[in-house]
């Protein structure tokens, strides 16, 4: 095998890869938000409420 054959195998492998990691993630991500008891992020307008942090400059 020379690199005339390997290098854009190995990109399109690469390709294929992070195109299925993304359907799999958008998935998922889908599945969470139709979830009702799936809890809010915090930094959701409706999400959970704490006590804000003062920073002092």
């Amino acid at each position: 095998m020379d690199t005339a054959f390997i290098v854009p195998l190995l990109a399109l492998f690469t390709l294929l890869a992070v195109c299925v990691f993304a359907m799999i993630s958008k998935a998922s991500i889908e599945r969470r938000r139709h979830d009702p008891s799936a809890p809010k992020s915090s930094l959701a307008k409706d999400g959970p409420t704490g006590d804000p942090v003062a920073y002092d400059e």
